[in-house]
């Protein structure tokens, strides 16, 4: 297993967001985002086949969540 780390920066709902992709075994790559020093998060990883797959995963994840978080209420 190598240490390769893959880095993904998305724009999403006007906020830019930093997700790091490591291997976690053959074939199996977990996409979370970047933590910032001192800023909790307690976001669930995402995984995927390859890098780009578990980052797009964690993207569009957090997609439908800015758009549930934008929409008026009783819309979704």
């Amino acid at each position: 297993m190598t240490a390769d780390v893959h880095r993904f920066e998305q724009s999403i709902g006007g906020r830019l967001y930093l997700i790091e992709v490591s291997a976690v075994s053959k074939d199996r790559w977990r996409a979370q985002i970047v933590r910032l020093p001192g800023v909790p998060t307690a976001m669930m990883p995402f995984y995927g086949r390859t890098p780009a797959e578990a980052a797009g995963q964690l993207g569009a994840w957090l997609t439908r969540a800015h758009q549930r978080a934008a929409a008026p209420a009783g819309t979704v």
